[in-house]
């Protein structure tokens, strides 16, 4: 098990398009000591039909899904930008990417880390691309069938890259009674490997069952304002609570111990008062 639960700030999409609240974010999980960012990147053509592109979606940046699709996306100049960013503030970055293409862009910044989104676990060409890449991957596991879960293995298994699948419920946010935590144990006991948790809760019990379960990783959502415009926005930590999120993890990874029956120093000495 690794020795610190590995913290991922997810800011994703809530940076709607603009580079400086995307600095203020990384920002923030610097503060609060999360041990990387992610970004979630699309080609837009390739993701949706023109069909939906067309449809009508009342936005900030205008009346069709295309026009809100694209303000959301930021280009080769941000990511550049995010990259040098991200290496002078001494965080690691890295991205979900959501089609073939997004991930051969990608491979330019030499990233530690690729990360499978639960809407594409099944788009297996996509998987091949990430996994021929033998970078760590986190696979989220929300909307999956045992089977579909299987076919993703199979693949990172057969091109010997190395992953960790990530429990998640794709709910948003995510009702307490849906975390079914459970299945962290019942993940790496299927599949022998590291199990993480990718987190859409308000609060963050779930959470913290999660690494008291032998969650290796958590990820969360942030936002600078939940009130901002974005489908992720509610299911998002702002700043502060960042902060205070990344806290009680620490403090978590603490309590929860090896599992090993030693008794400390300390209780000893409570074992010699008490039965003499």
């Amino acid at each position: 098990m690794r020795k610190q639960v590995f913290v991922s700030a997810e800011i994703g999409i809530n940076h709607n398009g603009d580079l400086t609240l995307a600095k203020r974010m990384i920002d923030a999980a610097v503060l609060a000591g999360c041990n990387a960012v992610k970004f979630q990147k699309r080609t837009i053509d390739q993701v949706y039909t023109q069909e939906f592109l067309d449809s009508p979606r009342q936005s900030p940046w205008g009346s069709t899904q295309r026009a809100q699709k694209e303000g959301l996306e930021f280009s080769a100049k941000d990511y550049d930008a995010i990259d040098a960013y991200c290496r002078e503030r001494n965080i690691a970055w890295f991205a979900s990417c959501w089609d073939v293409g997004a991930q051969r862009f990608m491979r330019k910044y030499n990233l530690e880390y690729n990360k499978v989104a639960s809407p594409v676990l099944t788009n297996i060409p996509l998987l091949e691309a990430v996994a021929e890449e033998g970078k760590y991957t986190f696979i989220a596991t929300g909307m999956s069938t045992w089977e579909e879960i299987d076919r993703s293995v199979e693949v990172f298994t057969q091109k010997r890259c190395p992953f960790e699948l990530m429990h998640c419920v794709s709910i948003y946010p995510m009702p307490l009674e849906e975390a079914n935590l459970l299945l962290i144990p019942e993940l790496r006991r299927r599949y022998g490997c590291p199990v993480g948790y990718s987190s859409h809760e308000i609060g963050n019990i779930a959470t913290l069952g999660a690494v008291a379960l032998g969650a290796e990783s958590v990820e969360r959502h942030i936002t600078l304002d939940r009130s901002m415009y974005g489908s992720d926005q509610k299911a998002s930590v702002e700043p502060l609570e960042l902060i205070e999120f990344v806290k009680q993890i620490r403090g978590m990874e603490s309590a929860r111990g090896s599992g090993q029956r030693v008794l400390s120093e300390k209780e000893l000495a409570v074992r010699t008062k008490m039965r003499g």
